[in-house]
């Protein structure tokens, strides 16, 4: 029978939810467990006088936590170690039994473990408190750890349950979220881990990040991640205590786990939204705490630590490499602080993951992307109502001088609240950089190449929704350098060459666009071998003329690939046509520069929002087009002497002294246009990248700002048009995607196929 809850029961519940918290920040490694330590110690002094009518098993297990942290013991690690795991496992089962106490119902028995680890308090000796037996040593008879941590076989993986029935949505959600930022702050430790294995902050950067990780799944009772967490950090405190060098398989083995941290809260995050609810995720989660076991029994000391005199500092390493293991006596390196003053273009030995803190300091709030997506789109139907207010009120008379002033003011505020909106959206685009740090690491190893990777401005900003659309070309560009580009060690060296190759991610403004490079110094782009590929799978045929650059463009060609033969990387010809309709998505454009030999430079063009363009109102007939004005160069009305027809070019209109490709509108577009000579209408010359083409227009209208939307399946088949714009008359325009229009293959007849 139910009765009514005590008040010292919802009390208790109260307070160990305050205890949840206060776990999750404690550091038992720590002299005192920290600052936490105290609140803590109170928080369990309360407690136990909060369920002194509470059931005796509550009362008995509430005394021996207060006695095992009261005062928290500072030099017993191996003591440390399973009263961490004893305090989870404690406030598991504190939680469910103060639940059914406040119903009246049933205590859940008591696990076995919870009797059997007594707690140690201020009189007892350390010799009393019963602890897990020691981890074997050096000399122990255990098999040592493998080269590479292999992850694909089943046997050491299991099925864990990603969403618990009874978990709250939005504490959910916030674990997601901070579990992101902390594993992003691992991946960037461990790199910078691999070429300064002792650099003290960032050791305990990536050993916070694993204890917060440890508490926040406690609190979460996930048991699974809270025990990989758990070992990873004795791993990660091995290190920081001096006891092992992290070497390489320590960094493979936290990379593995971090991995899995990533996949298990990926998945959570979708299935918390309704995608998939209760399916279950496989991980590699006991053959992760297999390796981490082994590389603590092996427990290899650094040269210092055992005794012996210090090896001199090793040459410098790459800042992400695939060579030999880090010494385990790197050079002195700088303060994380410091290192990110350092321009990432310099020759130092600074790794790429350094260029930044891994820790940003400043007052933020998390927003939902819908929230915001929201108030960009009525910021935008603000100022194309702005607009039409404007058109409408001056279009029967002029205004008076107290309207004029009102509507000028209206148009700063709306300017203001737009540019101000648009940099909501507007993101620095390091985090997307610092990921190919990792993916030049792993895909590096993979074939035996040591690559250096150098970053160059990561604070270069641009739209949320720009950036999450060039991650996949930048993942296939890199990998195609380091596979196809980057000649084996080697052969480099035969060549004259530094045996480590480099590539260099940079990013920067120009001309209002934002500019994504990608360089590497191997071997580069062969044209003859690329149309020879071309010919053979028949893209081309054998009497094509193209010059070098439309050659190199081959390569994006859907099916072209250059590798004799399909692996695991390269070889079916999916990934860089992919490349290029990924950028033209985003009304970009790529280039390529190659010097056989010495190196290959790919060239993105990106716009830096996708919401609201200034564009170019020109007349077509009684239609109206915008014209990104980032794309015009100039615009002129030009003489009948300076059009000329060239077979096979089309018509070509002389501007300043260069033969430029015309296209006339009209019969592009399928309206009859008032113009029926180059000399009677206006040419708009457009460029994207290089290259550009006149466009044949009747009148130019104007500029105007306007929001761009994107066209129904009307519009799926035709090429050329990048959105539709309300325009400030009510009118619906249609935005040019200069890139298509400039590509598209002139025709005698002035048009375009």
């Amino acid at each position: 029978m139910t009765v009514e809850s005590p008040p010292p029961a919802a009390a208790a519940r109260r307070l160990l939810q305050q205890i949840g918290l206060e776990m999750a920040f404690l550091d038992l490694a720590s002299p005192g467990g920290g600052s936490a330590g105290a609140v803590l110690a109170g928080l369990l002094m309360e407690l136990e006088s909060a369920v002194a009518l509470a059931p005796e098993p509550i009362k008995r297990l509430t005394a021996k936590a207060r006695e095992c942290t009261t005062p928290l013991p500072a030099a017993m690690p191996d003591f440390i170690l399973s009263l961490a795991d004893w305090l989870s496992d404690w406030h598991a089962w504190m939680e469910e039994a103060v639940a059914s106490w406040e119903r009246g119902l049933q205590l859940p028995s008591v696990p076995q473990p919870l009797e059997t680890i007594p707690g140690a308090t201020a009189s007892t000796p350390v010799t009393a408190v019963a602890a897990p037996p020691p981890r074997p040593g050096p000399d122990a008879s255990v098999s040592a750890p493998p080269r590479r941590l292999v992850l694909d076989d089943p046997a050491g993986h299991q099925d864990v349950t990603v969403l618990p029935q009874e978990a709250d949505p939005e504490l959910v959600r916030l674990f997601c979220a901070e579990s992101h930022d902390l594993l992003r702050d691992v991946e960037q430790g461990v790199l910078v881990l691999e070429g300064t294995p002792n650099d003290p902050d960032t050791l305990a950067t990536v050993f916070r990040a694993f204890h917060t990780l440890k508490g926040n799944a406690a609190v979460m009772k996930l048991a699974d991640l809270h025990r990989l967490a758990h070992e990873v950090e004795s791993l990660l405190d091995a290190a920081r205590r001096g006891g092992r060098s992290l070497d390489r398989d320590a960094i493979d083995v936290i990379l593995a786990a971090a991995d899995c941290f990533t996949r298990f809260v990926t998945e959570m995050a979708r299935q918390v939204e309704g995608l998939s609810p209760g399916q279950s995720l496989s991980l590699p989660v006991p053959a992760i705490l297999a390796a981490v076991a082994h590389l603590l029994a092996a427990a290899p000391a650094p040269e210092a630590a055992r005794g012996q005199a210090p090896t001199p500092p090793p040459a410098p390493r790459s800042a992400v490499g695939a060579g030999e293991p880090a010494a385990a006596t790197p050079p002195p390196s700088p303060a994380p602080a410091a290192r990110a003053t350092e321009p990432t273009a310099s020759a130092g030995p600074a790794p790429a993951a350094a260029s930044a803190p891994l820790t940003t300091a400043g007052t933020s709030i998390r927003v939902d992307t819908h929230k915001l997506d929201g108030l960009i789109d009525l910021v935008g139907e603000l100022v194309i109502a702005q607009s039409m207010v404007v058109q409408g009120t001056t279009a029967e008379r002029p205004p008076d001088e107290h309207l004029a002033r009102a509507l000028a003011r209206l148009r700063g505020i709306t300017s203001d609240l737009q540019r101000t909106a648009m940099g909501l959206r507007m993101v620095p685009i390091r985090g997307t950089f610092q990921k190919m740090a990792r993916l030049v690491r792993d895909t590096a190893a993979e074939l035996g190449k040591d690559v250096r990777l150098v970053l160059e401005g990561e604070d270069t900003e641009l739209d949320r929704t720009v950036i999450e659309q060039i991650g996949d070309p930048l993942v296939h560009m890199i990998r195609n350098a380091i596979d196809h580009g980057l000649e084996p060690p080697a052969t480099r060296t035969t060549a004259g060459k530094p045996p480590t190759g480099t590539i260099r991610l940079s990013a920067f403004h120009q001309g209002g666009f934002v500019v994504v490079r990608i360089t590497d110094d191997g071997r580069g782009l062969d044209p003859a071998r690329i149309r020879g590929k071309a010919i053979e799978r028949g893209l081309i045929g054998p009497d094509t003329v193209l010059d070098d650059r439309e050659t190199l463009d081959l390569i994006f060609a859907a099916g072209f690939s250059t590798a004799e033969q399909v692996t695991g990387l390269s070889g079916r010809g999916v990934g860089m046509d992919v490349v290029r309709r990924n950028i033209e998505g985003i009304r970009g454009k790529i280039e390529i520069d190659s010097v056989t030999g010495a190196g290959t430079t790919f060239t993105m063009y990106m716009p830096l929002t996708l919401a609201i363009i200034e564009g170019l109102l020109v007349a077509v007939g009684d239609q109206r087009f915008v014209v990104p004005t980032l794309s015009v160069r100039e615009s002129l009305r030009p003489l009948p002497g300076d059009i000329t027809t060239v077979h096979g070019r089309g018509e070509l209109v002389n501007v300043r002294g260069r033969l430029v490709p015309l296209l006339r509108m009209g019969p592009h577009v399928g309206v009859a246009a008032r113009a029926t000579s180059p000399a009677d209408g206006i040419v708009v010359v457009v460029e994207a990248g290089q290259e550009c083409r006149g466009l044949l227009v009747d009148h130019l209208l104007g500029k105007q700002e306007v929001v761009i939307k994107s066209l129904g399946e009307t519009f799926a088949g035709r090429h050329g048009f990048a959105g539709a714009a309300i325009l400030g008359d009510g009118r619906v325009g249609l935005i040019l995607d200069t890139n298509a229009l400039v590509r598209l293959k002139p025709t005698i007849a002035g048009s375009a196929a």
